[in-house]
């Protein structure tokens, strides 16, 4: 009986390694020597700017951007506003990590204005009362010539997590009006959403035990999904019915740590950010189905967050290079700081013969210019080119959580689970 056991312990920690090993490795039992910043855009202090609220303080611990574009009747961009998700008191509800001690401080939306360089918060019209509101991950439709947007917003309220249907008016950008929740018991651990159409979306379901579990249970099942790298998350495409029901269907499964999703413009390509394996998971899609085939996976130098493509379908990936130094920050120890990694994939040219693309593979090194190169910590990949958009140790702007590139200003936008404020680092230098 010992050596049926043994044997079992050993084939189920032979399987962890080679699953596992990398991320253990680099991104739990060695901190990554990264600068105090780097943006590849030129000199950070000359390009780059944290823009905060002064007032209240409340533009902080912010999840999620998106663009929230206004199109006119031939589908050109007239106006490109930041749509942020932020939540105060993150520190004291977190459903995920811990702890669960408060969730009394509401969260916020904001909004900002990329001509202007001004931001205000949303106002939520008719949100029903005594109804937590802790947002993640969230998602929008353009408004087209003056049309109202639905948005969809991720909600870690106290009794369940939910999904928020909210509707944004150009007219009235600051406010965004209260349509129903949506909830369904496969919302365990919901995190990021991706429509498909106005009133369809994709939905990664990131964790199976959380801290909602009763005693120990909450407390120590989530961790080792967590560290286990326990492939028990999934994606899954829900659409809203007419009379505000839903269909839940699975898209995706076996997914270790699901976290952001983004679709592609044309509709045709989905990407999953797996935390847990330090990985970015490309699926085909079916726009007539939509079902997802796994395409390829795109390893990444850090425990990838969030995810977003922009306007020429270059993904941007955000995350978070130290786990032990993300959690003191999580557990609030005095001094603490986590890194931040963001960096862009695009897929190695169409054009390529196949003797470059398995030549792409087998270079050891790339990413040249950013301080630390990705390519110390994540191999080169055969179908995809990684490169550093921005860095640092955490002592300027860490634990970074989402990144965005307008592709027509050239404008690259960050935000933060534990800082303050957006970060705006523009391609020329600011006029100081």
């Amino acid at each position: 009986m010992f050596y049926r056991f043994a044997a079992v312990l050993i084939t189920l920690l032979a399987v962890y390694v080679y699953r596992s090993g990398r991320v253990l490795y680099y991104h739990i039992l060695t901190a990554p020597v990264l600068p105090k910043v780097y943006f590849a855009g030129g000199d950070y202090r000359d390009h780059c700017v944290v823009i905060k609220d002064e007032i209240e303080t409340r533009l902080t611990h912010c999840e999620h951007i998106i663009f929230w574009d206004h199109l006119d009747e031939e589908d050109n961009i007239t106006n490109r506003l930041i749509l942020l998700s932020c939540d105060p008191g993150r520190r004291a509800w977190n459903t995920i990590m811990g702890p669960m001690d408060d969730p009394d401080p509401s969260g916020d939306l904001w909004i900002y204005a990329t001509k202007t360089g001004s931001l205000s918060p949303i106002t939520l019209a008719n949100y029903p009362e005594g109804h937590d509101f802790h947002p993640t991950g969230m998602d929008t439709y353009p408004s087209k010539a003056g049309a109202l947007s639905n948005l969809f917003v991720v909600n870690h309220a106290r009794e369940n997590s939910t999904v928020e249907q909210l509707v944004l008016d150009p007219a009235q950008p600051t406010i965004a009006t209260y349509v129903r929740t949506l909830t369904s018991p496969y919302f365990v651990a919901p995190n990021a959403i991706a429509l498909t159409s106005p009133t369809s979306f994709y939905l990664t379901n990131e964790h199976l035990m959380t801290r909602r579990l009763p005693g120990l249970f909450g407390s120590i099942l989530p961790i080792i999904e967590t560290i286990g790298g326990l492939p028990f998350t999934w994606v899954a495409h829900v659409t809203v019915l007419p009379d505000g029901s839903i269909q839940h269907k699975f898209a995706a499964l076996g997914i270790v740590f699901a976290n952001g999703v983004a679709l592609s413009h044309d509709g045709l390509h989905l990407a999953v950010a797996s935390s847990g394996l330090a990985k970015v998971h490309f699926y085909r899609r079916d726009p007539l189905t939509n079902e997802l085939t796994h395409d390829r996976d795109v390893i990444v130098p850090f425990g990838s967050d969030n995810v977003m493509y922009d306007d020429d379908d270059t993904l941007i990936v955000a995350g978070h290079p130290h786990l032990p130094s993300f959690t003191d920050v999580v557990e609030n120890k005095p001094g603490a700081k986590a890194p931040s990694w963001a960096v862009s994939i695009r897929p190695v040219g169409a054009r390529q013969s196949e003797d470059q693309k398995d030549s792409h593979s087998k270079t050891t090194g790339y990413d040249f210019h950013a301080p630390l190169s990705a390519s110390v910590v994540a191999p080169a990949s055969s179908t995809d080119e990684v490169e550093t958009i921005f860095q640092s140790d955490g002592s300027v702007y860490g634990t970074s959580s989402t990144g965005l590139i307008d592709t027509r200003t050239g404008t690259f936008y960050l935000t933060s689970l534990f800082e303050d404020g957006l970060l705006v680092c523009y391609p020329e230098p600011r006029n100081i």
